[in-house]
């Protein structure tokens, strides 16, 4: 952490947004790289280059069923005058023995076999009577029900040019191209191109396990019946559904009441599956706010560079915070408001850049861009304090969405966007253009 997280003077410092997220971003470090098979990569950030080994496809093949002919064999085929050619057998996909194709003659192929030796162009088998001598068929009856489709002879009832229907070798890439860049995200269409140019194992950076806490002794689980003062334990499910949306594997505790040697305890029993964790609730100034009692000796907080700072930031809603590494391996810990916006909008700002970067991707922000805000009266922002609304982005122009408090969760499943409001604007009249984060 930063020296003003250590000294009394940091204690009682206001931080910027902008702070607090070096100060973050400056301890969190990229997770070690691992090898992993294919599908358990899903996920994970590429850690080098990939070159491909062998061209794809490997060899010339038929992207259609029907023959494989020679061009001048079928050129002026009509239905009138159809070119008969001897059908000299089969060619299946994973053929390894070819027969080669003279003059006057056709291989039934399939489609992803290989062109066999003498083979120029493919004529599907639509333009062909299949070998029936009945006219243009709709497909090939199948091998096992008739053997001798694959022998005498088939009419063409139409020329085709040469290479017409077939996929040469090295069309997809080429041996020695390169096939994916490190700090790629593995998604299903890079799992399948790795798989293609033959590996089963990939060099990654794991998905970072993040636990998620949510703190308070009024906390119920969902599905459980509301006692007098009660109230459902929402953040710890959208923080750890936020968390995998990241790219995490999160895990999430349920609510830990408002007891330190309770909640310390709880930690120090996630510490063994978690490469950050996160608290929501907890970090304010109240009387149960046990939050920092309980996090002065997680683990083995002596060690050097462990311990939580408690902050106060210049933003709205979010303002208190803390930050700081527990335990013997450092485990990064990032403690969030309480309130359901606060804790939500605390995540996009600090968490998901932390997560991102355990990951090792080079870009760790949410894209922002400028939008025109559409709106029935002006908003209003308190001076010296960055505003993070909520809002609905389309089309060029945001639209608030629900009012600046920080419990109202409804308004915050309507959001896609946050817009900001700088610290020295206590007022942004309809059709200013403003800062817009975008959360889809």
């Amino acid at each position: 952490m930063s020296s003003a997280a250590t000294s009394p003077a940091g204690r009682d410092h206001l931080w910027s947004v902008e702070e607090h997220l070096e100060d973050i971003l400056a301890t969190v470090r990229p997770l070690d790289p691992i090898e992993l098979q294919l599908l358990d990569a899903q996920g994970c950030v590429l850690v080098d280059d990939v070159t491909v080994p062998v061209s794809l496809p490997p060899f010339d093949n038929s992207s259609m069923d029907g023959y494989a002919v020679r061009v001048a064999d079928v050129a002026g085929a009509s239905e009138e005058f159809p070119a008969v050619l001897d059908v000299v057998g089969d060619v299946a996909a994973g053929a390894a023995h070819l027969t080669p194709v003279g003059p006057g003659q056709a291989a039934r192929i399939m489609t992803g076999a290989p062109l066999p030796p003498g083979a120029e162009t493919v004529v599907p088998v639509e333009w062909t009577d299949g070998g029936l001598g009945e006219g243009p068929v709709g497909g090939m009856r199948a091998r096992s029900l008739a053997p001798e489709g694959a022998t005498g002879q088939v009419r063409v009832y139409r020329p085709a040019e040469a290479r017409a229907h077939v996929r040469a070798a090295g069309s997809d890439v080429q041996a020695g191209d390169r096939a994916l860049d490190a700090g790629t995200v593995l998604g299903p269409p890079q799992i399948a191109l790795l798989a293609a140019i033959g590996r089963g194992t990939v060099r990654v950076r794991p998905r970072p396990r993040v636990v998620v806490l949510s703190t308070g002794s009024e906390l119920v689980q969902p599905g459980e019946g509301l006692g007098s003062g009660q109230i459902y334990d929402s953040n710890s499910f959208a923080l750890t559904a936020a968390a995998r949306d990241a790219g995490a594997i999160a895990y999430r505790v349920g609510a830990v009441v408002d007891d330190a040697e309770t909640l310390r305890t709880t930690i120090e029993d996630q510490l063994i599956r978690a490469d950050l964790l996160v608290t929501t609730g907890g970090v304010s100034v109240g009387a149960y706010d046990v939050v920092k009692e309980a996090l002065a000796h997680v683990g083995d907080a002596e060690e050097p560079g462990s311990g939580v700072d408690f902050r106060k930031l210049a933003m709205q809603p979010g303002k208190p915070q803390g930050f700081g590494s527990i335990g013997p391996d450092h485990t990064p810990l990032l403690a969030l408001p309480g309130n359901p916006v606060s804790s939500y909008v605390s995540f996009e700002l600090f968490v998901r850049p932390a997560i991102r970067t355990l990951m090792g991707l080079a870009d760790v922000h949410r894209p922002t861009t400028r939008a025109v805000l559409k709106a029935d009266e002006a908003l209003s922002s308190p001076k010296g304090r960055r505003q993070f609304l909520r809002g609905a982005y389309a089309d060029g122009e945001v639209t608030p969405v629900g009012g600046s408090g920080s419990h109202l969760v409804a308004a915050l499943a309507q959001a896609d966007a946050l817009i900001v409001v700088p610290e020295d604007v206590v007022g942004v009249e309809p059709g200013t253009e403003v800062e817009v984060v975008l959360l889809g």
